[in-house]
């Protein structure tokens, strides 16, 4: 019969839906021993050795021979160089994508990246300073495929936010550089590139080496030994998130056509094997449509093999008793991608509470926001939208706060403060605070 794709199919009306539901969502983000143990070793012989460990494990790991790591760095001018070699046709994508999403970034940078205060009838001000990070570290995937849209969705809002220094790091196994990667660091406004990759390049971005500057925070996918880095550098310096497969929701009415919402299944199983695509509907006739259309549209996919058996694993189309009780299950996955396929999704939008992104009606397709459309495209997974939210411009940036007090403000915060010092049994705090009640002893002059 050939290749199939048959996602699981339940009905939350059935007496075994619960369990059944469970153990399709359930994947284990427990990382391999043999992979912790080889990330701790070159973490700490980078740590230690810098730019001739760097070195080694790039020509042992991506076949890339270098006389040191300085000859590993992309210079501005090839990536400039990369851009204008482009076709017309994709360099116009690149900037109108990279337009749209550097928009969305600067409204939000306006929205809740800005310094405040205000001032007390006393006169205390108290308020919030909210400035960039230094640097920060980028890592751009570059195994078996290439990502210009991660650098995009990396790089453009560190640089909306003010970062100075945006350093990207990206393997080239045997020295192959893709254009569309180095052209999109040069549109994204990256300060200087690598061509390092793996548990090596978290090494260098984390501790720093000779040739490669220590950042303050990594973001950015990466393959188990990537994401097993970041987890055990984390403290150090910061990181966005670990991410887990990736996956798609699509809460569907039965007004769109049924092939839309089939592709839209494959578009995130294609990603790999342990990618998870669900589909909760109340239509149980429009459900076996989108079955058709997955049988018809398959042998049409390149990537026809990690679809299917994504979705025969991890698949799911799920007969629910109503719309609304399909956003309650929603919110329960709290999916990374929730598409609402709905001929009036806006009535459907307030009850959902957990997600990553929210994709309403049937003309936004997931992969337009994974481009183009403007919102960041690295988002929360495994259920971590109920507590965490996307990559953003506040991601780059940290908050201090600012609070100078007025001699009118110190007499009642004084005394507050000292009773409740007096109570933890902290003396000195307690009299720092009572020296300043009045009366209280003229300032010096400055020398």
């Amino acid at each position: 019969m050939g290749l199939q794709a048959k996602p699981l199919q339940l009905n939350t009306a059935d007496a075994g839906f619960e369990a059944a539901f469970a153990a399709r969502l359930h994947w284990s983000a427990d990382t391999d021993a043999a992979i912790e143990q080889r990330v701790a070793d070159i973490l700490a012989d980078v740590q230690q050795r810098g730019d001739a460990a760097v070195l080694e494990y790039t020509q042992r790991f991506d076949s890339l021979q270098a006389v040191d790591v300085k000859a590993l760095e992309i210079t501005q001018a090839e990536l400039q160089a990369a851009l204008d070699s482009l076709p017309a046709v994709q360099r116009e994508a690149l900037q109108a994508a990279a337009a749209r999403v550097r928009k969305y970034h600067e409204a939000q940078k306006k929205a809740s990246g800005e310094s405040w205060s205000y001032r007390d009838e006393d006169g205390t001000l108290l308020g919030q300073k909210v400035t960039p990070l230094d640097r920060v570290g980028i890592y751009v995937p570059g195994g078996k495929a290439a990502y210009p849209s991660s650098v995009l969705m990396n790089a453009i809002p560190a640089h909306v936010a003010g970062v100075q220094g945006i350093i990207m790091v990206v393997p080239t196994p045997n020295g192959v550089r893709n254009p569309l990667v180095l052209a999109a660091a040069c549109v994204a406004g990256v300060s200087r590139a690598f061509t390092v990759g793996g548990a090596q390049a978290v090494a260098a971005l984390a501790y720093g080496t000779a040739t490669i500057p220590k950042v303050d925070k990594i973001t950015g996918p990466g393959n188990a030994y990537v994401a097993s880095a970041k987890k055990r550098v984390f403290g150090t310096v910061g990181i966005d998130m670990i991410a887990g497969p990736s996956e798609i929701l699509v809460l569907a009415d039965g007004t769109t056509p049924a092939d839309w919402v089939a592709m839209d299944l494959f578009s995130q199983a294609e990603h790999d094997e342990l990618a998870q695509s669900i589909l909760l509907c109340p239509d149980a006739a429009y459900i076996a449509e989108v079955q058709a259309a997955i049988d018809r549209l398959l042998p049409e996919m390149p990537r026809r093999e990690i679809i299917a058996k994504s979705l025969n694993d991890r698949g799911a189309l799920i007969l629910t008793r109503d719309m609304a009780e399909a956003c309650a299950i929603s919110n329960r996955i709290a999916p990374e991608h929730l598409e609402v396929s709905s001929r009036d999704p806006h009535r459907w939008e307030p009850l959902l509470r957990h997600a990553g992104a929210i994709f309403l009606g049937a003309f936004t397709s997931e992969s337009l926001g994974d481009y183009c459309a403007g919102p960041n495209h690295v988002l929360p997974t495994s259920g971590t939208a109920r507590f965490s939210s996307p990559l953003g411009v506040y991601d780059f940036q940290k908050r201090s706060s600012l609070i100078e007090v007025s001699e009118a403000g110190a007499q009642p915060l004084g005394h507050i403060a000292a009773e409740l010092a007096y109570g933890e049994g902290l003396q000195a705090h307690a009299r720092a605070a009572e020296l300043r009640l009045n009366p209280v002893p003229p300032m010096r002059d400055p020398k």
